[in-house]
């Protein structure tokens, strides 16, 4: 997907670039509410080399907000990163708030959130190597349309 790879090159901060290159693989994902709270849909999409090997949407439900869906669409990610035996990934979404509470800066208080996070957290025990990092909306796209599929 050579579109992919000049989009990942082009957008992401050259700060990362030393670590991107050192991950092979890529997972962006992102999540959807139209109503926050309403119905909801998740994405996540997986990169290997910049070249996409797995994409994935689902329905999230009814009544759901927004930062709810987004952590759908992380945990979609890592299960099948998993199950694909990936053992360092870079993980990267445009929810500040996801990125921030996987990372540490912002501590989940949500009861709402807490079971997802946690989930997330439990799941990154299966990787030798993960890194998270914010992106802008519009360089999740393929992500953000992965999470509008998964409403319909």
């Amino acid at each position: 997907m050579l579109s992919q790879s000049i989009y990942i090159s082009n957008f992401v901060p050259k700060i990362l670039i030393k670590t991107i290159n050192n991950i092979n693989y890529k997972l962006f994902f992102d999540g959807c509410s139209k109503g926050n709270p309403g119905l909801a849909g998740a994405g996540a999409v997986i990169y290997k080399n910049d070249e996409e090997i797995w994409s994935e949407c689902c329905f999230v439900g009814d009544k759901i907000t927004n930062n709810h869906a987004e952590y759908y669409g992380l945990i979609l990610g890592l299960r099948k990163a998993i199950d694909l035996n990936i053992t360092s990934l870079l993980v990267m979404g445009d929810s500040q708030l996801v990125i921030n509470h996987m990372t540490g800066k912002y501590k989940c208080k949500s009861p709402n959130l807490i079971p997802h996070y946690q989930t997330a957290k439990n799941l990154e025990i299966n990787f030798d190597t993960i890194k998270y990092q914010h992106i802008l909306r519009n360089l999740n796209k393929r992500a953000d349309e992965l999470s509008n599929l998964g409403l319909k």
